[in-house]
């Protein structure tokens, strides 16, 4: 009788799942609701000696009793950004999905609080207007403080420890959605583990062969060329903002010949200062605006304070991309970029890519500066290769994205004859948040396939209107009408 109770004890013991490896989150650590852990890693996978570093886990544990044993694994975007930092956000963005399954965030190696390589750079000083020098002098001494071998924290690698965080879990299959830099990420897991991938969604698409920042001035001079056109072919816009185009032009022009010295107050803290604008100062302030495409509906009213030398409006929109700096870990960004990027790109191509747009030469100059002193191992050929793959996959882009534009989503949905590349109208960078998107997402993922998910939804999608002056856009406007259908 004894055996036969042991027996049957053992029978009703539940299975072990991945919240036995973590423990209910403290609030500093993510939401109280998640688990959270650690795992950790040799920071040299390849020689499995020296050094650990601890990768941070966080899970959103399914909602309902019958949570599918496939969770959602999150892969974020930077490069350098932690995705288990975002926990709460997610948790609140993908509360359809964290309906039916766990959802899984891992601050990848060097991001967030995995040996995080973090580099602060000064809060005071005015978004767009720090010199190269102070830029370039204050990664050098970030490096030099590092503990770390910033030659291991390159994709692929990354891409191990997180099949490592997988099987620590217990997950035989997981589901991906990557954004941005968690494309190339996500690309990268399916190439090296997607034997594990039941799907996966790959939201602007940044290509291991895409040569970060090579493209991005003629990128983002698509992004110029899609705000002039619908502002020209949007009625109320094209009265209020006449020749659109030349006045553009006329403003570089005018700041490529001699750079204006102005005062401006800090839009963030206040302290008054005296800058020097330039031509590229602006430009990086209007290429991180085509991100958010209700930031972009302001720009033509900006635009045309910038001809008339209030810069003000300009640069308080370039605080907004501040708080996703701070959440970067910089010296990560590079170790990627310089491993993986930098050795593809030469001045000839920075030269042919960047003539004739608004942006010029000088970012992708100033993003590869740091390249010349930052340590590297050489990248597997094969990590560049295109590949075939089965994996069901949604693909997602932005129709004004400036980074990430369609061209390369296109690219992925020739090679991966089992996708379906969506290209969602008027929006920026990142499309998950815009329309019907998530509803589409959560039903891809539900089904593991695409079958007959309608995405007709897609078509009420629209870039907000355009602001005429500081009470906002026209609510009679047929674009003010369009834009509000798409929130449906």
């Amino acid at each position: 009788m004894l055996v036969m109770g042991v027996v049957a004890c053992s029978q009703l013991r539940r299975p072990p799942t991945a919240l036995d490896k973590l423990k209910p989150c403290t609030s500093d650590e993510g939401p109280t609701d998640a688990y959270c852990g650690k795992l950790e890693v040799f920071e040299n996978r390849a020689s499995n000696t020296g050094r650990k570093i601890a990768l941070k886990i966080v899970l959103l544990p399914g909602l309902s009793r019958n949570t599918t044993t496939d969770p959602l694994f999150y892969l974020a975007g930077g490069p350098g950004t932690g995705a288990a930092k975002m926990a709460r956000n997610i948790k609140e963005l993908f509360r359809d999905i964290q309906t039916e399954r766990d959802i899984v965030l891992v601050d990848q190696r060097g991001t967030g609080d995995s040996a995080p390589l973090a580099c602060k750079f000064d809060d005071d000083i005015a978004p767009g207007t720090a010199e190269e020098t102070f830029f370039l002098n204050k990664l050098k001494k970030c490096l030099d403080d590092y503990k770390a071998d910033v030659r291991q924290y390159t994709t692929s690698i990354a891409m191990d420890d997180l099949d490592e965080v997988r099987a620590y879990l217990g997950y035989s299959k997981i589901n991906i959605y990557g954004g941005s830099y968690g494309t190339r990420a996500g690309i990268e897991y399916v190439r090296r583990h997607g034997g594990h991938v039941r799907s996966i969604v790959l939201d602007g698409v940044a290509p291991p062969d895409m040569k970060l920042p090579l493209y991005m001035a003629r990128d983002g001079q698509r992004a110029m060329d899609l705000l002039i056109r619908d502002c020209e072919q949007d009625k109320a816009c094209n009265e209020r903002f006449p020749k659109l185009r030349d006045r553009v032009r006329r403003i570089f022009t005018r700041l490529q010949a001699k750079p204006e010295k102005i005062k401006l107050a800090h839009p963030r803290t206040g302290k008054e200062q005296e800058i020097e604008v330039k031509a590229p100062n602006i430009a990086a302030i209007l290429f991180t605006a085509f991100y958010n495409s209700p930031a972009t509906s302001l720009l033509p009213l900006l635009l045309e304070r910038a001809e008339n030398g209030d810069y003000r409006g300009l640069f308080a929109l370039g605080t907004t991309s501040e708080s996703i700096s701070e959440m970067m870990s910089h010296g990560m960004h590079f170790s990627v970029v310089c491993a993986e990027d930098a050795p593809l790109v030469d001045n000839a191509e920075i030269a042919k890519e960047t003539s004739g747009t608004f942006m010029g030469d000088a970012m992708a100059k100033l993003r590869l500066k740091p390249c010349e002193y930052w340590p590297r191992n050489p990248v597997d050929p094969a990590f560049y290769k295109p590949f075939a793959s089965d994996v069901p996959a949604l693909i997602l882009s932005g129709e004004i994205d400036p980074v990430t534009p369609p061209v390369w989503g296109e690219q992925i949905a020739r090679q991966w004859k089992n996708s379906k590349h969506l290209v969602v109208p008027g929006v920026g960078h990142g499309t998950v948040t815009s329309g019907c998107v998530m509803r589409i997402m959560t039903r891809f993922i539900k089904a593991g396939t695409f079958g007959a998910i309608d995405t007709s939804c897609l078509a009420r999608v629209h870039r907000p209107p355009f602001f005429l002056g500081p009470a906002g856009p026209n609510p009679e406007t047929p674009t003010a009408t369009r834009a509000a259908g798409g929130a449906q």
